[in-house]
């Protein structure tokens, strides 16, 4: 594993929007070096806020709203926050003001919850020049940092971002199933260890308790402190024990979120092969005779 899981820096072949703010240290920054660049000509900052959150109270001075529960999610099918078609998600971003060379910043108003999706979002779209802001709007409000009430600007023009889909950063269902049988890959599952084991119903209808037969439970909200992430050296231990030298991590979670935050905390950590089930316990939860799921030690179908 190296310091920095992923690649940061410059799209090849990238266009339009001068580069005047540099890259993301890495797949997280922090609110200094933040307000430091704020309204700077290309950097782009996107509030992800889900649920509750969505487009409501204050933001930070000149976001704009990266709706996962809207425009930016799939609702042709039965499935909650699943990625949308390439042409989709560019058109959307291109909407957003995002150019190619710009620089963004992402955050949400819990702290790190559905941040860490809109930035792996632009990861497997293609899109390096991003990272998640650490503590998100608490932390930022906590340092008295500049926020805003009034509706978000359009932007003054559109962007020429375009979508360039990575493979094997989004996976389905049959890859997850592959990966609980191959000895150099390991399945991580970010829900509470109570929904894990089958004894907490799931928040959605329908859907079977427990978990995958050779999933392993960590919970994402173990990996963070007060909504930031826990430093280095503590994830590395998180990841260690149950990833067990293997070095191909899957993520899963309710519908996809929450397993981004496990990811970016494996990238902080220094795993590289990363990969998120995007249909997650959504579509693996549901009654089928080819997903088992495992409460007490015993798998079953149905």
């Amino acid at each position: 594993m190296g310091e920095d899981a992923l690649p940061y820096g410059n799209r090849a072949g990238a266009g339009g929007g001068a580069q005047h703010v540099d890259a993301p240290p890495g797949p997280l920054v922090y609110a200094d070096w933040l307000a430091g660049r704020l309204g700077s000509p290309g950097l782009r900052v996107f509030d992800a806020s889900v649920g509750a959150h969505r487009g409501a109270g204050r933001r930070i001075v000149g976001a704009r709203p990266f709706d996962i529960d809207g425009a930016l999610s799939d609702h042709t099918g039965p499935l909650p926050h699943t990625m949308p078609g390439a042409g989709r998600f560019t058109e959307e971003l291109r909407s957003l003001g995002l150019h190619d060379g710009d620089t963004v910043v992402v955050y949400d108003a819990v702290g790190i919850y559905s941040s860490a999706r809109a930035w792996w979002m632009l990861r497997a779209m293609g899109f390096d020049r991003v990272a998640v802001l650490d503590g998100g709007l608490p932390g930022w409000a906590a340092a008295g940092l500049p926020m805003e009430d009034s509706a978000p600007a359009a932007p003054a023009e559109r962007g020429d971002f375009t979508a360039r889909p990575r493979a094997g950063l989004l996976v389905g269902a049959d890859e997850v199933a592959a990966a609980l049988s191959d000895p150099a890959s390991a399945v991580f599952d970010a829900r509470s260890r109570e929904r894990f084991l089958g004894t907490a119903p799931e928040p959605r209808p329908g859907l079977r308790g427990g978990h995958m037969p050779g999933a392993v439970s960590l919970p994402f909200g173990e990996i963070q402190h007060e909504g930031r992430m826990r430093p280095t050296a503590e994830l590395r231990a998180a990841f260690a024990g149950p990833a067990q030298g293997r070095e191909r991590l899957l993520f899963s979670c309710g519908s996809g979120v929450t397993a981004c935050v496990l990811t970016l905390g494996a990238a902080l950590a220094g795993y590289r092969d990363l990969a998120v089930y995007d249909g997650s316990w959504s579509e693996w939860g549901l009654p089928s005779e080819r997903r088992p799921v495992e409460t007490d030690g015993a798998a079953r179908a149905g």
